[in-house]
Parts: structure tokens; sequence; C-alpha cells
């Protein structure tokens, strides 16, 4: 998993006033925990958002006034007009202690039936994984070269080194499906024979 560096500042008020004001500078409230203890603190809006609107999943070193902490984003509050940032709650890694993040779903290969005419679709474009931080890769990688007309890749049917996926065992990852074009052409092809 990538690492990334995000400095902020510590808040010396807290509540709703504090928060609005530091939404008008161009600054968003923070909150980390999940370690030793609880700090409340701000980030440049302009800064966070680098790290918000990108696919890629990363660990974020905080910078809280030289002191450094190692995070994941728990959640987020967005605006509900504007779609920016308006608050970010940061879970604390600890060393030895597993992680939740949801990585997103890499399809590599070429299946046999959608060479065929078959339809490929992406069900789940990002799938919930437990584990340490370390053993948590960028991306999970899923292989359709087996993938006929019809058949699919469930959760169960992936496994990733030392993680736990936390989605339905059943849900559909990746499946092709029978397109208009595929069905024509297997009915000539059995009229044919």
């Amino acid at each position: 998993m990538k690492t990334v560096l995000l400095s902020g500042s510590p808040r010396e008020n807290v509540g709703k006033k504090d928060a609005k004001k530091l939404r008008k500078e161009g600054l968003v409230p923070c909150v980390i925990y999940g370690g030793k203890d609880q700090q409340f603190f701000f980030v440049k809006e302009k800064d966070l958002v680098k790290i918000l609107y990108s696919p890629e999943v990363y660990a974020i070193e905080l910078d809280i006034a030289g002191t450094k902490r190692t995070a994941t984003i728990k959640e987020l509050q967005f605006h509900p007009v504007k779609d920016v940032p308006m608050h970010v709650d940061f879970l604390e890694v600890v060393e030895g202690k597993p992680v939740v993040v949801s990585l997103p779903v890499s399809i590599v290969g070429t299946s046999p039936g959608v060479l065929r005419g078959g339809k490929l679709q992406k069900k789940l474009r990002r799938l919930a994984v437990k584990g340490l931080i370390n053993d948590i890769p960028d991306k999970i990688t899923v292989d359709i070269s087996p993938l006929d007309i019809g058949s699919s890749i469930r959760v169960k049917d992936i496994k990733v080194e030392n993680l736990t996926l936390l989605d339905t065992e059943s849900s559909v990852v990746v499946g092709v499906q029978t397109a208009r074009g595929a069905v024509a052409a297997a009915a000539e092809e059995e009229e044919n024979e």
C-alpha cells in the first residue's frame, strides 16, 4: 500500500463555530483516534482533495505539529451541495493490529466469452479487506481468462494472501453475460449443425 504525507495543525477550539470558521479559510476539521489518544486537528482542503479524489488507497502519514502518526481514512463527510469535504475521521494504524480498507478491483486477461460476443459486467469495483497494513496491496487483481458466457467470479473465488475479504462470499465481482449478438450467433451455429 502506498503512503502519502499530510500535514496538519492542532485545533485549539472544538465546536460548530470553530469548524465553520476553518471551512471558510479553506481548511478541513479532522480527528484521529484508535491509538493511545484522540486528537483534533485541521488540514488544508487542497492537500486533502488530492488524496480523496484518487482511485488509489493510501496509508496516510500525518504530521501534526511535528508528531507523526500513520492512519487510514475511516469516515468522510461531504457538503451536500458543493461536494467538498467537511470533516474527516482518521483511524490510527497500530503495529500488529489489522485494519479494514476498501481496495479497487483490477481486471486482467482476455475472456473467451467476451471474444465470442458476451458482455463483461464488473459488478463490484471495490472489495473490503482486513489485514495488517504491510500486507495490504494497492489493488486486487482478478484474472478473467477462464470466464465463458454465463460464468462469473465471486468473492469466494478470490484468494489474497494474508488478507480476509469482508464482502459477502456469494457476491459476483465480474461476470460475462449473454449479449443479443452472441445469442444470434449461437442460434446460427446450432442451425448449421
